[in-house]
C-alpha cells in the first residue's frame, strides 16, 4: 500500500502484475477498469460541534483542525481541489501516511478528515465517528484496477482481475449497498486519455 506519487512510480518501471487505484494516472499504456464507487465523506469525532447538523455550508469548514494524507496522495489531491474551488482553508494539524492512522487520529479528538466510507464501514455510525453532512460532499470517486496495456498478465493475475471485475457487485452490496456500482461506466469507455481525463475530473 502506498500512496498515488509511489504507485506511478512503480508503474513507470513495470515493479507489479496489478494496480487498484482511487486516482487514474495520467500515463496512456494502461489497461483501467472501474470497479467499485469510493465515496470521500467529511468524518469527526462523534462530540464534534457540526454532528447531527444537515446541509453544513462547505465553508464552514474554514479553520477547522484538519488531518491530511502525505502530499502525493491522491485523496489529498482530491481534498484540496475542492477546498480551492469554495476558497477554504483549514488548520492542517497532522500529515499521515495512512487511513488507520487518521482514524486513530480523529477518535483521539485530533481533528477532523475527508475519508473514504470504505475505510469506516466496519465503525458504522455508533463507533468513534460520525459522517458530517456537509454540501459538496461526498466527493464522487471510484476504484478502479489497471494494468500496463503491453504486458502478459500472469494466469495468477489474470483470473485474479476477472474475479474482481465479476465479483465487484456483489463486494458493493455487501459493503455498500445504498451507492451506485462503478461497473455502470462502460470498461471500453477508459481505453483511451481523454475518457481517463474525463473520468478523473468527476472523482
Amino acid at each position: 500500500m502506498t500512496n498515488h506519487q509511489n504507485i506511478q512510480e512503480r508503474m513507470a518501471n513495470n515493479e507489479d502484475d496489478l494496480y487498484i487505484i482511487s486516482q487514474t494516472p495520467e500515463q496512456p499504456d494502461l489497461k483501467i477498469h472501474p470497479f467499485l464507487e469510493n465515496p470521500r465523506v467529511v468524518i469527526a469525532p462523534k462530540n464534534h460541534p457540526l454532528v447531527g447538523k444537515k446541509n453544513v455550508p462547505i465553508e464552514a469548514l474554514n479553520g477547522e483542525q484538519f488531518i491530511m494524507r502525505e502530499p502525493g496522495s491522491g485523496t489529498r489531491q482530491a481534498i484540496q481541489s475542492l477546498f480551492d474551488q469554495h476558497n477554504v482553508e483549514v488548520k492542517v494539524r497532522l500529515e499521515l501516511g495512512s487511513n488507520e492512522a487518521i482514524k486513530q487520529a480523529i477518535a483521539g479528538g485530533l481533528g477532523i478528515s475527508v475519508l473514504s466510507v470504505h475505510t469506516i464501514i466496519s465503525e458504522g455510525t455508533t463507533g468513534e465517528f460520525a459522517i458530517l453532512d456537509v454540501e459538496q460532499f461526498p466527493i464522487e470517486r471510484h476504484w478502479y484496477v489497471a494494468n500496463l496495456a503491453g504486458k502478459q498478465l500472469s494466469v495468477v493475475a489474470d483470473t485474479f482481475l476477472k474475479y474482481l471485475l465479476e465479483e465487484s457487485h456483489a463486494m458493493a452490496q455487501k459493503l455498500l449497498p445504498d451507492i451506485q456500482l462503478a461497473t455502470s461506466i462502460p470498461v471500453e469507455n477508459v481505453e483511451n486519455s481523454d475518457t481517463k481525463l474525463a473520468l478523473l475530473g468527476k472523482q
